[in-house]
């Protein structure tokens, strides 16, 4: 098939271009290196069955064109990280939520397949672990630029599920939790690529607020499975489906894991979230999923473990670490 995937620079979308290409399949990357890296699909160029565009899913006449030649349509393109949405809200949201209804609209006219990825920011303060999809929300105030991402995420599973409603669009909007593994930065504040990199280099790891704060972590080879097999399981049109690892663990215990797989000597240190994201920010305790739905739709299961994305993360630091030293 002809597959686009917009956003395909990126950390999941280089992955999932990966996997598909493997499978056959030829693949349109459509990528602005916003947040993306060529380096991320550098070893893909010059393949017949692959080709990079380097533009923004805001140019409608472009994506038309695309989404009218394409089979499946997997919309990875987002702003993304914490950071980057404490620090450009604007482009947060303008990112989200047009370059969807530009993607949607198209996908609609020339009933085309499309994945549409969510996040479990939309789960906002909610208190009910594990999160399950139908758990009712509730975000914080319009005032804190900290739920900016997570309403315009929000927002679009609203509009896609609206397509699916009215024109019965084939779509399926997936809410990630946490996906982490090789090609991962911490540029944004993604907090294993920044923890394992610390380590890695016997550095200080940064720990903001207490700690006691819990997330799951995903592999992406996991999560990219997950995507390529719901996109092509009717039953799971016009459903939300939360894909990650249930496995929990708190802020501090994966810092502290993160010293003990890679044999660091760095030590942990606690700031306050408000010298790093400004006074007011609000973070979730608990962020777990329950993955039910998925085990029931498409027997989704995750092979892969925290222990199994810290190697993996690791190993990609040090080959780079030992890269550089080589060519100094």
């Amino acid at each position: 098939m002809k597959i686009l995937i917009t956003g395909g620079a990126g950390f999941v979308g280089s992955h999932l271009a990966d996997k598909l290409i493997a499978e056959g399949h030829e693949i349109t990357v459509v990528d602005d290196f916003s947040t993306g890296r060529y380096s991320n699909v550098a070893h893909l160029e010059g393949r017949s069955d692959f080709r990079l565009i380097v533009d923004t899913v805001l140019n409608a006449k472009l994506m038309e064109e695309l989404i009218r030649d394409s089979d499946r349509v997997f919309h990875m393109a987002s702003a993304v990280g914490v950071r980057l949405i404490m620090e450009q809200p604007v482009q947060t949201i303008e990112t989200i939520f047009r370059g969807t209804d530009i993607v949607l609209g198209f996908c609609s006219r020339y009933r085309k397949r499309v994945l549409i990825p969510s996040t479990s920011e939309v789960y906002g303060k909610g208190t009910s672990v594990p999160f399950r999809e139908d758990d009712d929300i509730q975000k914080g105030s319009t005032s804190k630029h900290r739920w900016a991402y997570a309403c315009a995420k929000e927002l679009d599973e609203f509009l896609a599920l609206a397509f699916w409603k009215e024109t019965r669009l084939p779509v399926v909007v997936v809410r990630l939790f946490n996906t982490v593994g090789p090609r991962q930065t911490g540029q944004y504040g993604m907090v294993v690529p920044r923890f394992v990199k610390s380590a890695v280099n016997n550095e200080p790891i940064t720990v903001y607020g207490d700690g006691e704060q819990s997330r799951c972590f995903g592999h992406v080879s996991d999560v990219v499975e997950g995507l390529t097999t719901l996109i092509e399981t009717p039953k799971c049109f016009g459903r939300v489906i939360n894909i990650g690892n249930p496995e929990e663990i708190s802020i501090k215990g994966l810092a502290e894991k993160a010293i003990e797989m890679t044999g660091s000597s760095s030590e942990i240190e606690f700031i306050p979230y408000e010298e790093v994201y400004g006074a007011g920010f609000e973070d979730m305790k608990r962020r777990v999923p329950c993955i039910d739905r998925a085990n029931e739709l498409i027997g989704f299961k995750p092979t892969r473990t925290l222990d199994d994305i810290i190697n993996d993360v690791a190993a990609e630091f040090q080959d780079s670490k030992s890269s550089t030293a080589e060519s100094a």
